[in-house]
């Protein structure tokens, strides 16, 4: 075998990469390099390359404090092997920022993806639907148009019977014609029923998979791309009728207490109560839904912000005056409460500064004691004990 110093070289840094060469043992010059690598076995080779492997992934989970759950091991995993490079790098650049990876984040990032296969399942459904329409429309144009020819011929050998010298030969072609347009008319009336069944089919696959993108899994309720669809309607709408339009975000107070005092899964049943609460308030003009995480957003249209303010506060009361009890435990959750921030949406420039100034407000709620509804602009009530 040549003895290539660049060849050694490379199979030295390859066995140092796989922890099998120390710092004082198969030097480049070593001979007894290339015979080490011959009796090397498989799994010496891979043992060490997985046990770095399962650090990367505890030193994730470790290094953002998360929880070791199924999947929480799955992101981690799928991050440092590269398997979802568009999350790996939402997460560098979050890290990156100051900001927290926290599971309600996560969470939110995945729901997001999840939307984004909805919508392109969504465009597969309307493409699909869009054909069919098109071959419904051409079997009813080839109706009409054979039912035209028919009666057009219908009419010439009608004309002929009036001469009464041709009326045996005129009655021989017309039974001929009625019983080929009598076939052909069946056919169009099947390929009309054929289009007309797959057409119902993909609508109501369409309707579904429409119900299943806009809807958050876990509330029922609108999610956040449903939201932002119902708010520039509304918007347009209200602002075409010259009504009011007011805009709120509402944060579930102590969320993440809840979560690490009781679970996951008492967590999801506060989130479905507070849910179930704001939805008593909703109509036609005012719609509820999950924005995210423990976040709720909900629209006020043909409502006074005073008279919107008055209806949120009034689902706040109705939350924090329950007492609720983890049912698996039977331990009492304490007081659950929610704070809330109001923005008048056509007090400002665009749609976008309505949301931040009712987040503003959502945000100085939280500073000022939490389990306050506040109206944007308005100043903060005196700093008194969290709820």
């Amino acid at each position: 075998m040549t003895n290539d110093p660049s060849s050694r070289g490379s199979r030295s840094r390859l066995l140092r990469w796989l922890g099998l060469a120390g710092d004082t043992e198969f030097q480049e010059d070593s001979p007894d390099v290339t015979s080490f690598v011959r009796d090397v076995t498989a799994r010496e080779i891979w043992l060490p390359a997985k046990r770095r492997l399962l650090a990367k992934v505890a030193d994730f989970l470790i290094d953002h404090d998360l929880e070791v759950m199924p999947w929480t091991l799955e992101i981690a995993y799928d991050c440092v092997t590269g398997a979802k490079p568009k999350l790996a790098q939402m997460i560098l650049e979050r890290t990156e920022a100051g900001q927290a990876i926290s599971i309600v984040w996560l969470e939110q990032v995945l729901r997001e993806e999840e939307g984004e296969s909805s919508s392109e399942l969504l465009a597969a459904l309307m493409a699909r639907l869009e054909g069919t329409l098109e071959e419904f429309t051409s079997a009813t144009t080839h109706a009409r148009s054979a039912t035209t020819e028919y009666g057009a011929a219908l009419q010439q050998h009608v004309d002929d019977l009036e001469q009464v010298g041709r009326a045996g030969a005129v009655i021989t072609e017309l039974a001929a014609l009625a019983k080929a347009m009598m076939q052909r008319t069946r056919e169009i009336e099947h390929n009309l029923s054929e289009s007309e069944r797959r057409a119902m089919e993909l609508q109501s696959n369409l309707d579904e998979a429409r119900r299943v993108a806009d809807e958050d899994h876990l509330t029922g309720l609108p999610n956040r791309r449903a939201f932002e669809v119902l708010f520039e309607k509304e918007y347009a709408a209200a602002k075409e009728a010259g009504e009011p339009l007011c805009v709120a975000f509402c944060d579930i107070d102590h969320f993440k207490r809840i979560n690490d005092s009781h679970g996951h899964a008492a967590g999801d049943r506060v989130l479905k109560i507070v849910a179930e609460t704001l939805s008593q308030i909703s109509d036609a003009r005012c719609h509820v839904a999950r924005h995210g995480g423990e976040e709720f957003a909900v629209l006020f249209r043909a409502l006074t912000p005073q008279k919107a303010w008055d209806r949120l506060d009034h689902a706040r009361e109705t939350i924090s005056e329950r007492r609720l009890v983890n049912r698996a435990t039977d331990m009492p959750f304490g007081r659950v409460t929610f704070s809330g921030g109001v923005a008048d949406v056509f007090a400002y420039k665009t749609r976008s500064d309505a949301l931040r100034a009712a987040d503003e407000a959502l945000y100085a709620a939280k500073q000022s004691g939490r389990n306050c509804i506040l109206m944007a602009g308005e100043t903060p009530p005196p700093l008194r004990d969290a709820a």
